[in-house]
């Protein structure tokens, strides 16, 4: 009976999907748990409604999203965004704050996405010192706190920016309209049936 469970077992995850959906997360699973992937929606069920990067203009990405394979599995919830100690963190859309304050340690603030659905979407960024109360009603743009020294898992300063909708992890970039994700250079463009000077 034993057998036939392991090899059950082994078939599923053999059969589960690919990496790149996206699954619910879990910090420890409990003794005797069995993994269980909860495919998350897709992509295009999350709406742009991002306004702005959390940081900077255009931040560099030193990790992106990497969705585990099971609810415990490894991966990287969220996406890692280059930023120095002290520099403002904005909302990257208009919410309500759900949570500011200390968790483990580090400061973590959580926007509640306005519009985004029942359970709302929730975008997450620390290590941040907050600016804004618990409950506060916040713009695209405005600044929620600034990037605190230390406390971070990168080994170079950066804020983790991660998206949830109830206790599924997204990834975070899908906020972002592909005018802001993928923003290039401005290119002069010829001018016709003007005459030379």
């Amino acid at each position: 009976m034993r057998l036939v469970l392991v090899v059950a077992l082994t078939v599923a995850a053999l059969l589960a999907p690919p990496t790149s959906r996206l699954f619910a997360a879990g910090a420890t699973a409990p003794p005797g748990a069995v993994p269980r992937a909860h495919p998350a929606a897709d992509d295009e069920t999350v709406p742009a409604v991002g306004r702005t990067w959390p940081v900077g203009v255009r931040p560099r990405v030193p990790r992106g999203w990497e969705p585990p394979a099971t609810v415990y599995g490894p991966g990287h919830r969220g996406v890692d965004l280059a930023a120095a100690p002290g520099t403002p963190v904005r909302a990257v859309a208009d919410g309500r704050v759900s949570f500011a304050g200390r968790v483990a340690g580090k400061g973590v603030v959580s926007v509640e996405l306005a519009g985004t659905g029942d359970p709302p979407l929730r975008t997450t960024y620390e290590p941040v010192r907050a600016s804004v109360p618990q409950g506060a009603e916040v713009t695209a743009g405005k600044v929620i706190g600034t990037v605190e020294v230390g406390g971070s898992h990168c080994t170079a300063p950066c804020v983790h920016w991660g998206l949830l909708r109830g206790g599924t992890y997204l990834d975070p970039l899908s906020l972002l309209p592909p005018w802001l994700l993928h923003r290039g250079p401005s290119r002069l463009l010829p001018v016709l049936g003007v005459p030379l000077p």
